[in-house]
Formats: C-alpha cells, structure tokens, sequence
C-alpha cells in the first residue's frame, strides 16, 4: 500500500506561484509513476501534470492548457513537485497527487483510472 502526503497549498493572489510537493512511502517499485489532479467547486477531477515511469522511460506529461504555467519535476525518490507560476483564479481547487505502482505500458494523457493510490488533497485557492 502506497501512502501520499502533499503539502505547500495555501492562498495567493492572481499571478502570485505555489510550489506542491508530494512523497510517497510504502513502495520500492522501479515504476513508481506519480501525478497531480485537481478538482474544482462542481467540475470535474482533471488531470494537471504527470511524471510516468514505464519499462525503463520516463515520460512527463501535461495538461495542453497548463504548459508553460506549470512545472512538473520528480526527484531520485519518492517526491513529485509542481511548480505553479502565473497562477489564476480557475486554478483555484482541491489539488490531489495520486501514484501507481505497476511496471506496465501506459496510454496517453493524464487518466485518474490509471492511479490506483491518492492523497487526502491539498487546497490552492487564488483571489482575484
């Protein structure tokens, strides 16, 4: 069983940045894949960016409109970090990291059917 903790949300004003982080216990897999999604006021969960490890590539995945805003970076460990610059109030929402841990291939974009583990959430709000 995978555990994930995420922390760094909080408050910020419109075009302020917020750095997430999340680490991951409980797993030793070569295939730790790892990725972030959000969740607004009655909207839909949607994915934001991703870090997915598969048969020995590393393939780093985004959201098409939040490129470029929005950095994804996974260290040697278990952490998986998001860089949000430029920041909007539609950005504003309950931020969830979610990981898989099976060495399998992996289709496109950022699906939550594809993370079997998530966090408890971690809420950005950004004020006009």
């Amino acid at each position: 069983q995978v555990q994930l903790v995420e922390s760094g949300g909080g408050s910020v004003q419109a075009g302020g940045s917020l750095r997430l982080s999340c680490t991951a216990s409980g797993s030793t897999s070569p295939c730790l894949s790892m990725g972030w999604f959000r969740q607004a006021p009655g909207k839909e969960r949607e994915g934001v960016a991703a870090v997915v490890r598969f048969w020995g590539a590393t393939s780093t995945r985004y959201a098409e409109s939040l490129a470029g805003r929005f950095t994804v970076s996974k260290d040697n460990g278990n952490t998986l970090n998001l860089q949000m610059n430029g920041l909007e109030p539609d950005d504003s929402a309950m931020y969830y990291c979610a990981a898989e841990t099976s060495c399998r291939g992996w289709s496109a974009g950022i699906r939550q059917s594809d993370f079997r583990f998530w966090g408890q959430g971690t809420q950005i709000t950004v004020s006009s």
